[in-house]
């Protein structure tokens, strides 16, 4: 069955608006408007309204990532926001303007960091062992170690694990273990090693490098990196997660990957869609997923 997943109602964020490949969002008190190249259509609030965002990103000439925001007087460059939910779940983000549009959270995750935090928590193992490969600023990850769980952290940018504690510690968590490393050298590493792990999150980007210039291509990594995977989970006793953002990236791509190199029944497998909807009630798709649990 292909599924598709979304953000339930969340106090300090709201997608406002979305199209003429633009999003408007509300993340704690402050809008912001932003570049979105999947919002085809046209808005559903007049121009006025996007006027009044608190900061608004232009890209630089020439540029299809890069550029800078123009901010109100009263707008700050960084600032935090709560994130909390009736199973328990209960963290803080550190939120910032970075030049290529991004603010340091992907809030149509919340489905997915909801499943970790319960997933880590149905585990057998008394202290499972969770894994977040891309793991950038640490959402998926501090939903697993508010679970509970041993957690390793690996993302190839320093600075980006930096942002990460910051959240941890803004959550009242420790305990992670950070990684700046390349992701398909470590987990060849691990799996000559013979570890396993209880859970494990996958988030690659469509491309990338890893600290020491290694090229990361998605559709020549992503095979090897699930064939990988399969052997660094516990066999008895595990959660799985993968979300993919690269436009052209179908789930039915997922679907053949995922049946063919994690065979066998599963107690929960969901794949297809992950969307945002707005007040116009209009979906906006971010990225494909597979997800499941023995």
């Amino acid at each position: 069955m292909y599924d598709f997943l979304t953000t339930s109602p969340w106090p300090d964020y709201e997608l406002i608006d979305c199209g003429n490949f633009q999003k408007l969002e509300r993340f704690g008190k402050y809008v912001l408007a932003r570049p979105e190249p999947q919002a085809i259509w046209d808005p559903h609030l007049p121009l006025k309204e996007w006027e009044k965002a608190d900061a608004a990103f232009a890209r630089a000439p020439g540029s299809t990532e890069k550029g800078q925001w123009r901010l109100k007087p009263d707008m700050p460059e960084q600032w935090v926001i709560g994130y909390e939910r009736p199973d328990g779940l209960k963290l803080k983000f550190r939120l910032g303007l970075s030049s290529f549009k991004h603010v340091g959270l992907f809030p149509e995750q919340d489905p997915n960091w909801q499943f970790i935090y319960n997933q880590t928590r149905l585990r057998r193992a008394k202290l499972p062992r969770v894994l977040n490969l891309f793991a950038y600023t640490g959402a998926a990850t501090l939903a697993a170690r508010a679970a509970g769980a041993d957690v390793t952290h690996l993302d190839s940018v320093k600075q980006v694990n930096f942002w990460a504690r910051d959240n941890m510690e803004a959550s009242q968590l420790d305990g992670v273990r950070w990684l700046v490393e390349d992701a398909m050298k470590y987990v060849r590493r691990e799996v000559k090693r013979g570890s396993k792990y209880q859970g494990l999150i996958l988030d690659p980007p469509a491309y990338g490098r890893g600290p020491n210039g290694e090229k990361w291509q998605l559709e020549d990594e992503l095979n090897e990196l699930l064939k990988l995977s399969q052997q660094l989970l516990d066999p008895e006793d595990h959660f799985f997660v993968v979300n993919l953002y690269s436009l052209g990236f179908s789930a039915l791509i997922l679907d053949n990957l995922t049946t063919a190199i994690f065979p066998g029944p599963k107690a929960v497998r969901e794949l297809g869609e992950i969307y945002l909807h707005d007040a116009g009630q209009r979906k906006l798709p971010l990225g494909t997923f597979c997800r499941f649990a023995n």
